[in-house]
């Protein structure tokens, strides 16, 4: 399992950025899947940094990475005291399309084969499926 953790601001995510490249070349993703991975557990990270922890600088972000021959698993983990996922507005419905923010979690369970909460959502873990071949 591979792990880093930043401080939350958003400057970091391009650290982030360069774990999910070394990850999606070692696991030899097509450029579809790549953009799906990055998106998501970029917005996961800033979620976190923004959401979770405030922007707190001294507040920590940790980011892992779990993957087998099925999928791989990207986990963000924030210091925040985590958020009601089961209440979420719908991004798309007509009150909300105007909305600057409310499209993250919608982005990353759209992007990955499973979004799942725990620890009162101040832990994300994004599924990929491994399509191999």
């Amino acid at each position: 399992m591979q792990s880093i953790e930043i401080a939350s601001s958003l400057d970091k995510i391009a650290e982030v950025e360069s774990m999910i490249d070394s990850v999606c070349e070692e696991l030899s993703l097509n450029e579809d899947s790549y953009g799906n991975v990055l998106i998501a557990v970029t917005e996961a990270v800033n979620n976190a940094i923004v959401h979770g922890n405030h922007s707190l600088p001294e507040k920590r972000v940790v980011v892992s990475v779990e993957q087998n021959e099925k999928k791989v698993v990207f986990t963000v983990h924030d210091e925040g005291e985590g958020f009601d996922f089961e209440n979420l507005p719908d991004p798309t419905a007509p009150e909300n399309l105007e909305k600057l923010n409310g499209r993250g979690i919608f982005l990353m369970k759209s992007l990955s084969d499973g979004v799942e909460f725990d620890e009162s959502g101040s832990k994300v873990s994004i599924t990929f499926a491994m399509n191999n071949g």
